[in-house]
């Protein structure tokens, strides 16, 4: 069954068809296509970063690569035709991008640009030639998180309340929340205290910061004394509320410690930076497994929690740091095994 979103796209190529060149063969040009804006985004930041690493590296050895960077903005409805726009510019050897919702856009460009490279991380598609794509163990990553957080709230921590309850925060509904993020996350805490209840809400995009602080003040006074804000620009209307009426976050994708000291008690990180220019630099290098998918995780060594951080230490007392560390080297043993779903 064709999606919806395929259908707009597929009405829309023909307009595009006219007039397109093929990348010059002397020289690769790579695009990052960012479906938002970079800053203020860590996965979008890591995603530059990692890729600008990647052909500074093949530039200074010789190798002709030049890399563009194309902001989507953050209304989602406009990612599809400007990624049919970038893909029939023609210019470009690969487009590179990061987001869960892009293989479903990208699919049907593909029909019309099947010559067309698209590396793809923070998401899954299998089946296409011209779709390479790369995802985290985000199951991993959300349960290390719940489960500090569940620690956190049942201690005798200042902000901690008697409340079995910690929150999230989305930007949106989207299959890896609802399916990988949220339930490993609820699995997380209650692997600490079964009676854990989760208070999930969506702001509605990605970068409504006073909508990201209305959520977290009302959840705040519904008993949540620790929230996991995945909510893009919106993160910084949940550090805003934190800072005012002191309750825990939990961190997701960088290291957060430093966003507000002695409130941010864990950082469950993504390697994407690392990712991103290992698999840039494998493309300039003709040695990247085209159409292929890749689910990488902490045994990888691209989930981690961030435990050496002085500003953790600072704030998250050693027994809790100890319970912490236990729970870690079991998934690092194998003994307990966080296959994705």
């Amino acid at each position: 069954m064709v999606s919806a979103i395929a259908l707009t796209l597929l009405s829309a190529l023909p307009l595009f068809s006219a007039g397109r060149t093929e990348p010059s063969t002397s020289e690769l040009s790579i695009a990052v296509f960012v479906p938002g804006v970079v800053s203020g985004s860590p996965v979008y930041e890591m995603l530059v970063a990692g890729a600008q690493n990647a052909v500074n590296e093949a530039v200074a050895a010789g190798t002709k690569v030049s890399l563009t960077v194309i902001e989507a903005g953050t209304r989602q409805a406009d990612w599809g035709t400007k990624m049919v726009s970038t893909a029939a510019e023609g210019g470009y050897s690969l487009i590179i991008t990061s987001n869960p919702a892009m293989p479903e856009i990208i699919e049907p460009i593909t029909l019309l640009f099947p010559k067309q490279d698209f590396l793809v991380f923070d998401a899954k598609h299998e089946g296409n030639p011209a779709i390479t794509t790369f995802r985290y163990n985000q199951r991993e990553q959300a349960y290390i998180s719940g489960y500090m957080a569940a620690l956190v709230s049942s201690s005798s921590m200042t902000h901690a309340n008697k409340a079995k309850k910690i929150g999230l925060i989305a930007g949106q509904e989207y299959p890896a929340m609802t399916e990988i993020i949220l339930p490993a996350y609820t699995e997380g805490a209650r692997a600490v205290d079964p009676s854990f209840e989760i208070d999930f809400r969506v702001v509605g995009n990605w970068y409504d910061a006073s909508r990201g602080s209305d959520l977290a003040r009302a959840m705040q006074n519904a008993g949540c004394d620790v929230i996991m804000p995945i909510s893009g620009g919106a993160n910084q209307g949940v550090i805003a509320a934190a800072k005012e009426l002191s309750f825990y976050i939990a961190w997701f994708d960088d290291n957060g410690y430093g966003k507000a000291p002695s409130l941010v008690i864990s950082s469950a990180i993504m390697a994407q930076e690392k990712l991103v220019h290992e698999q840039v630099a494998a493309y300039i290098n003709g040695t990247l497994k085209k159409g292929v998918h890749t689910t990488v995780g902490m045994t990888d060594g691209y989930i981690a929690f961030v435990s050496e951080d002085e500003r953790y230490i600072e704030t998250v007392p050693l027994a809790l740091r100890q319970q912490m560390k236990a729970m870690l080297a079991r998934i690092a043993d194998g003994s307990l095994a966080l296959p994705s779903r």
